[in-house]
């Protein structure tokens, strides 16, 4: 049978079947593609592998105790105990003080322990959930952009970033603020594309959930949204403007509605809101987690100088802040190649209309990076898990100029710019790698240039080989059609410079994985700091004789004990679920409770021992170490290797001082 002019006859050597299968994969990479067109049969499986192995690289090892802020543990055991713990947010089982954050993310975790009990892997397990399901958002919304390639492209990233698998690993908060963060992003693009108002308002309740979770933060991503909106959408400046102002003003509803519900509701009735002066809550958001941030001591620091816990302070603020050290060994190492991305990719699409969707993703990405670096260059201190807010976007931002690059292959530019990121990652990594650290092997360093000089060859081979192809046909570069071997050598130069981009954040996060690192800790660092952080961390959960002592001695006594400040009193809380009255709340600097209520306390029989600094200014704790009795050499037990002093109250001294209701 004579064969049609259309079938296409099957490979039958293995070069030919390499080019014939890596000519139907890269041609997924073309951007502008969106939804449109059935999802290839490679593309599923490659998401699920991708997801599966990011839910593995946050879960594996992650239980050790120096990945659990036991704080935020404690925390969680208490809201776990009651409905109004939970709703609330109290930190100590009675329900005394509130954490000092936003309880959003906190509950997902309490729903977790109260269905499995508290234990470390109930804790983290939310993060691990909440991680996996960005990765996957993430490929839609970059697939929704720039094609199922490029989506691809973009969850491989943020999989391999170690900002993002240090912080999966614990049970902080970024976590859920950064899942519904690209959640709105994703709402954002579909809004864009089908021209319609109803994904912007989800957008809008995605960032108010996302602010129950991390506050202020939450609302970075508002001007990246609104400007790839007013951009890109498909309607009038005027209707553009109002659903944009919609938007935002749906925001603010849904970030303020949990705060004034505790507003207006009785203080007698609730706890104290912790990280505040007047049991306010909109204080503890917009100052002490908010503007104070900026200029004033942070929290932190407050609890430093008040029990002298030795806690790492991150460098002062600056425009390179994120570009070394221990902030740069976690984000970094991609930051420059998302920049060039972000203006080749720019540029490539200047001429286009204005409703030009990949130019919109790269104005929400674009924005979303550079909000974030800015915020976090001025914060007066930082964590180095913030900085995995910037993950998602390198992310997609890498993933849409990749698809661009494929797209563009026939003009120089492309090559060029691609040569240009090549070459500053792989030289700002090698500069950024340490002489010796944690997890780090002895073969990177010597790998990255080795990798990067055989990227930039092939890429010039690419490159001559599609500019000669298109002479010789006689047309643009634009219009040239590349033969399968231009096709193939442009694919290995394509894979190269994966491979001299991504070699080293890919090795930094399964350095993460296997030394069982967490949100505290960053890639490469010295041993002695891993050793220091692991000691300091982990003697917070080294209570259990001391926890013996303690209730042998209080056996009749309701509450375990009182502490100088809710840091001292989460180990305690976590292991024995008992209420341990935290004086000061977190920096114990607050004023509740007051001495009055200590004085009351202690006369009817409710707490006897205290545990607290040696040498303190507050008037509560001078009036404790003046009445009560130091038994700090007979205590016994861990106390954390800190400076503590440890006071036994009889109640009747308590009842002498009840009478002068002095507070």
């Amino acid at each position: 049978m004579q064969q049609s002019v259309t079938e296409r006859p099957a490979p039958t050597t293995w070069p030919e079947f390499w080019r014939e299968m890596s000519g139907r994969a890269l041609a997924r990479l073309r951007p502008g593609g969106g939804d449109a067109g059935p999802q290839p049969v490679w593309a599923r499986p490659a998401l699920l592998a991708l997801a599966a192995l990011s839910a593995w690289s946050y879960a594996w090892r992650a239980t050790r105790p120096v990945n659990i802020e036991i704080y935020y543990a404690a925390a969680v055991r208490s809201m776990s105990m009651s409905f109004s713990n939970f709703f609330f947010g109290a930190f100590d089982p009675a329900g005394t003080v509130t954490t000092d954050k936003l309880p959003g993310a906190f509950w997902l975790q309490a729903i977790s322990a109260g269905l499995f009990g508290p234990h470390n892997w109930a804790l983290i397990l939310p993060q691990v959930i909440e991680g996996t399901v960005t990765v996957l958002v993430l490929y839609r919304a970059v697939r929704s952009i720039a094609g199922f390639g490029a989506g691809l492209i973009a969850a491989a990233v943020l999989a391999i970033s170690p900002a993002t698998v240090a912080l999966n690993r614990g049970n902080i908060s970024d976590t859920l603020m950064i899942m519904l963060s690209v959640l709105a992003a994703d709402s954002v693009v579909s809004a864009v594309r089908k021209g319609t108002w109803r994904p912007l308002i989800l957008a809008a309740v995605w960032v108010g959930l996302a602010f129950q979770a991390k506050m202020i933060e939450a609302w970075l991503v508002l001007p990246a949204l609104a400007v790839a909106y007013l951009t890109a959408a498909p309607a009038r400046l005027r209707q553009r403007v109002l659903r944009c102002a919609a938007m935002l003003a749906v925001a603010v509803i849904v970030s303020l509605s949990w705060m004034s519900l505790v507003t207006v509701w009785p203080s007698g009735s609730r706890p104290y809101v912790d990280g505040s002066t007047s049991n306010s809550v909109f204080q503890q958001v917009f100052v002490y987690n908010g503007l104070g941030r900026l200029d004033d001591a942070t929290p932190d620091q407050l609890v430093n100088k008040t029990i002298r816990l030795g806690l790492a302070i991150s460098p002062p603020p600056s425009w390179h802040r994120l570009l070394s050290g221990e902030l740069g060994r976690d984000t970094a190492w991609l930051l420059g190649a998302a920049i060039i991305a972000l203006a080749a990719g720019l540029v490539a699409r200047r001429r286009e209309p204005r409703g030009d969707l990949v130019r919109a993703g790269l104005l929400i990405w674009g924005c979303w990076l550079l909000a974030f670096f800015a915020a976090f260059c001025a914060a007066s201190t930082i964590n180095t898990y913030y900085t995995a807010a910037l993950s998602p976007a390198v992310a997609a931002l890498l993933g849409i100029s990749g698809a661009l690059a494929w797209r563009h292959r026939a003009s120089a530019w492309s090559w060029l710019a691609l040569a240009a990121a090549t070459v500053a990652t792989a030289g700002y990594a090698n500069w950024l790698l340490p002489a010796r650290g944690t997890g780090l092997p002895g073969w990177l360093r010597p790998a990255v240039p080795g990798l990067a000089v055989a990227a930039v060859c092939c890429l010039a081979a690419a490159a001559w080989q599609q500019s000669a192809t298109a002479r010789q046909r006689g047309t643009g570069p634009q219009r040239a059609t590349a033969p399968k071997p231009a096709t193939t050598l442009a694919a290995l130069a394509l894979l190269l410079t994966a491979a001299a981009t991504l070699i080293v954040p890919a090795v930094a996060s399964a350095s993460v994985v296997t030394s069982g690192l967490g949100p505290f800790e960053t890639p490469f660092e010295p041993a002695s700091e891993t050793a220091h952080i692991t000691e300091f961390l982990s003697a917070g959960f080294e209570v259990d004789r001391a926890l013996v002592t303690l209730k042998r001695a209080n056996a009749v006594f309701p509450y375990l004990m009182a502490t100088q400040t809710a840091v001292l009193a989460a180990p305690f809380i976590y292991a024995s679920g008992l209420e341990v009255l935290p004086v000061g709340g977190f920096t114990g600097t607050i004023p509740e409770p007051s001495l009055a209520t200590l004085q009351r306390l202690i006369g009817s029989g409710y707490v006897a021992t205290f545990l607290q600094a040696p040498k303190t200014t507050d008037p509560r704790l001078i009036w404790i170490a003046r009445h009560c009795i130091d038994v700090s050499s007979r205590a016994g037990g861990q106390r954390a290797a800190l400076p503590l002093a440890v006071y036994f109250c009889p109640q009747s001294a308590g009842r002498r001082a009840a009478p002068a209701g002095s507070g």
